[in-house]
């Protein structure tokens, strides 16, 4: 079961890394094997999608004044926009932060040199939502056991 969930941790940091990469298939695929608990996958997946985030936290803020977004192949009308974005919506943007094409928005947070303490608490809690939405929704839709996975 440890390596089990080492590996969703791996798969779910890595999703949230601007390296392209889709945990949720991991993450469900244990939820029907029953590799642990409901709670206990959300608990570790929820943990290294958010940690994964502050790599891009931490790209937007180190490396922007020397063009991460290029480097990163966010070209330069998109990068505006996104900052377009944030001078409207801020840090509240970062609730999105869960969906795949909005996820970069860490990357940006960074940028803006948005407060940790703000990133952190906002990037939980829009990842654990992901997941506990994603566990609940495959737990209805395949009839599993909310303990162990497969009735």
């Amino acid at each position: 079961m440890i390596t089990a969930l080492g590996a969703l941790f791996a798969a779910t940091f890595l999703a949230a890394t601007v390296f392209p990469f889709q945990s949720e298939v991991v993450f469900v695929a244990m939820q029907v094997a029953g590799v642990a608990p409901l709670v206990t996958l959300i608990v570790v997946a929820s943990a290294g999608n958010t940690l994964g985030a502050f790599v891009n936290y931490w790209i937007g803020a180190r490396l922007e004044d020397h063009g991460a977004h290029r480097w990163l192949r966010i070209d330069d009308e998109k990068f505006e926009r996104a900052k377009r974005w944030w001078a409207r919506w801020g840090v509240w943007s970062l609730l999105m932060s869960w969906a795949p094409v909005l996820g970069w928005f860490t990357v940006v947070a960074g940028a803006m040199r948005t407060p940790l303490w703000q990133f952190t608490i906002l990037v939980t809690i829009s990842k654990t939502g992901r997941f506990v939405f994603l566990g609940v929704i495959t737990h209805y839709a395949l009839g599993l056991d909310w303990g162990r996975g497969a009735p």
